[in-house]
């Protein structure tokens, strides 16, 4: 598996069904790249941890910087915040990253699973 289409990204709404998702894929020993919904719109979420992996340095930089030239924000955010110029938290083991929509979220989620499924990106 090389990517995730927007519609085939799982979403969770409740602990439970995180769980139950965070479960099967560590059964598939597949990363984990999923949507719920925020208080203030969407969270893609990815975690590595179960796969006793993570994203190397190089990896998570261009990670950062494809999610960055995603993001058209209407006010100027400080360049040097990874929180602020990527929406979120990017991490070599795990992440969450905010959209405004539901698809919009699909389709970040969608280019976030390129970086985690890609086994090139991993040390």
């Amino acid at each position: 598996m090389d990517q995730l289409t927007p519609s085939n990204v799982p979403t969770y709404e409740t602990k439970a069904e995180g769980r139950s998702l965070w479960d099967r894929c560590a059964d598939r020993g597949l990363p984990v790249v999923a949507v719920r919904e925020g208080e203030r719109g969407y969270v893609v979420r990815y975690d590595l941890q179960h796969l006793d992996g993570q994203l190397s340095e190089r990896a998570l930089r261009r990670l950062r910087e494809h999610v960055r030239s995603l993001r058209s924000y209407s006010v100027r955010v400080d360049p040097d915040s990874q929180t602020e110029g990527v929406g979120g938290e990017t991490g070599h083991v795990a992440g969450e990253l905010h959209a405004e929509t539901e698809d919009d979220a699909r389709r970040l989620a969608s280019h976030v699973s390129s970086f985690v499924f890609d086994d090139d990106n991993l040390v």
